[in-house]
């Protein structure tokens, strides 16, 4: 019986489906991504759970145009923020470490040592994306979120920067410090280019801050903590709270070290890092808040998407 496909209904559905079987035929079922959800009601397909494999093969199929369609939403919730940005913005403070600030052979050298990380994210990008073609939806969903998360600056003038939240502690706990890197690598290079956030002379200076620093910080503190049986809301909130600091500790180093001239070192570093205090320690709690919130959300929405993820461990899951 030959099924036509309609603009709505069961119809136009199955006949998706048929097709997305037919696509899908190759698949080994060896070689299955954890990302597909079970067809039971309420529950997610966890490794080595027993499931149908022709199921399967349309699950992965549905999955896969929704991470697709995800990632359309992502890009146009992204440029719809920027846009209105754009369309509203006024004077600019120097958010990040802004453009000029730094002398030449210490921007030089912020950027030196950036480039391999960022280096290293595409290595793993590329290396990830082809074990699982639904990895770079979500790392675009990571993107989004890490924009518009160190979109939000408070001025600390006395310091020549901004206080804002990262995003890059929840990136780090889910795609790992290398891809969160390049994702903030991203996020600041749009921001240097369109919204005068930051600047192209200091990119590998905000990158080292808030890509290498707030990752590294916000990856291993979680790690740590799970390692010590501490429950998934403290180790998310500490390792957010962590990240952000570390994130602007880094900055007043790399800020007293350009600016400083002849002075000495340590004086201006405090005077920079107590400059940040009044704004960061509250933005620090802010932040760990929202990492321990989007962790349990996942844990209780898609335990399945922790798993593949490799935050949360297949029996801890369940």
């Amino acid at each position: 019986m030959r099924i036509r496909p309609h603009a709505s209904g069961r119809g136009g559905q199955v006949s998706k489906v048929k097709t997305m079987r037919n696509v899908e035929s190759s698949i080994n079922p060896n070689e299955r991504p954890h990302s597909c959800e079970s067809r039971n009601p309420g529950k997610h397909w966890i490794p080595g759970q027993a499931r149908n494999d022709k199921l399967y093969k349309t699950d992965c199929a549905l999955y896969r145009v929704f991470e697709v369609q995800n990632l359309k939403a992502s890009l146009t919730l992204l440029s719809l923020i920027g846009g209105c940005l754009l369309l509203t913005a006024t004077d600019a403070y120097a958010m990040h470490v802004s453009e000029g600030l730094l002398p030449f052979h210490w921007a030089a050298l912020w950027s030196a040592l950036a480039l391999p990380f960022v280096a290293w994210g595409l290595f793993k990008l590329k290396k990830l994306s082809t074990l699982d073609i639904s990895f770079k939806p979500l790392v675009g969903l990571m993107a989004a979120v890490v924009f518009i998360i160190s979109c939000m600056p408070i001025p600390v003038p006395t310091a020549g920067s901004c206080s804002h939240p990262c995003g890059t502690a929840i990136s780090g706990i889910l795609v790992g410090p290398a891809i969160s890197i390049l994702v903030a690598a991203v996020a600041l290079l749009i921001q240097a280019l369109f919204l005068a956030h930051g600047g192209l002379s200091t990119w590998g200076a905000n990158i080292i801050s808030m890509g290498v620093m707030g990752s590294f910080a916000g990856f291993l503190t979680f790690k740590a903590l799970r390692s010590m049986k501490i429950n998934l809301a403290v180790s998310g909130f500490v390792a957010g709270l962590l990240a952000d600091w570390a994130t602007y500790f880094t900055t007043s180093i790399e800020l007293a070290s350009g600016i400083k001239g002849d002075s000495p070192f340590m004086p201006l570093f405090w005077k920079i890092l107590i400059a940040f205090i009044p704004t960061q320690l509250p933005l620090g709690i802010l932040e760990g808040a929202m990492t321990a919130g989007m962790i349990v959300l996942l844990y209780k929405k898609r335990p399945d998407l922790l798993v593949r993820m490799k935050v949360l461990k297949a029996e801890e899951a369940v």
